[in-house]
């Protein structure tokens, strides 16, 4: 029987006042990641107290300026998450945030349990590590923003993933829901956004979901824009965009251990494909956005 009505938040279930997504640890029913997703008018604003959660300030889509401890942060920002990477802000726990929009826009909040006081930061563009990763079509551009570059979190891992229409990405299927030398335990968020297609149609994704040693889970799912995905265990992968419609998925990650760092396990029936990747070139479609450097440590 299927787990989709369990681990599947459709887009608009969690809405509230200016926020089409709020997804906490509670709602998950786990104790680490969190997503929020405000969406601001023209001249929009909000104000936020980060509680005992660390978070970001990740524009999707248009730029804002940050009122926080006397300070005004000007974000940038970019036009959408499909032609440019963005500048963003982290906010350490127990912090109140006044987030404003001249123009309005999309705001990630990807958050986390946080143990430790980091300081705030304001993360340009040239930190973000991007990279493109697999061949043919598995190939994706992946581009971290806590993740194996400067900026210093207690426990939030946060990436973003690019994928061309037709192509599979989080593949092959891999898990990290165990602590040993080669993982970590990592509660997982997918925020997915399918880019419309031809005449601005509505396109689709797909996303499976299936069991590990630590535990059962069974999802295969038909995602669309707003859609979000909890993984608290289990091997997870393909992310499937559907021929025509490029994907765009936001992983947020946090677990127990301190040390910040995202080390996962394929599934063993499936690592093999990627000794197959040396034999095709990347999908020329790619990258989508500008590119920073590669980094073969990169979340994928």
């Amino acid at each position: 029987m299927s787990d989709n009505d369990t681990y599947v938040i459709r887009a608009g279930s969690t809405a509230h006042d200016q926020f089409e997504t709020d997804v906490d640890a509670a709602r998950a029913g786990w104790e680490w990641s969190s997503i929020r997703v405000l969406n601001l008018p023209a001249g929009g604003v909000e104000t936020i107290d980060t509680g005992e959660e660390e978070i970001l300030v990740l524009p999707l889509s248009g730029g804002c300026t940050v009122e926080v401890d006397g300070q005004s942060i000007t974000l940038d920002g970019r036009p959408e998450v499909w032609t440019a990477i963005t500048d963003y802000l982290y906010v350490p726990r127990r912090t109140t945030i006044t987030v404003r929009s001249e123009d309005g826009g999309h705001f990630a909040l990807p958050g986390s349990k946080a143990t430790t006081d980091k300081p705030l930061r304001h993360c340009p563009v040239t930190e973000v590590g991007t990279g493109l990763r697999g061949t043919g079509n598995c190939s994706r551009q992946v581009n971290n923003y806590a993740l194996g570059n400067p900026v210093e979190t207690s426990h939030l891992l946060v990436c973003e993933v690019l994928t061309p229409g037709g192509n599979w990405s989080s593949y092959p299927p891999h898990k990290h829901d165990e602590h040993t030398d080669v993982e970590r335990v990592l509660e997982e968020i997918y925020y997915y956004e399918v880019r419309p297609g031809r005449g601005d149609t509505t396109g689709m994704a797909l996303q499976r979901i299936y069991p590990s040693p630590a535990g059962d889970i069974d999802v295969c799912a038909e995602l669309h824009s707003g859609d979000v995905v909890i993984m608290p265990h289990g091997y997870h992968g393909p992310s499937v965009a559907a021929p025509g419609y490029d994907l765009y998925y936001l992983n947020v990650m946090a677990g127990p251990a301190e040390d910040s760092t995202w080390l996962m396990t394929d599934d063993p029936h499936h690592t093999w494909i990627r000794d197959t990747w040396d034999d095709s070139p990347v999908d020329p479609r790619l990258p989508m956005t500008p590119l920073n450097q590669t980094r073969s440590d990169i979340h994928e």
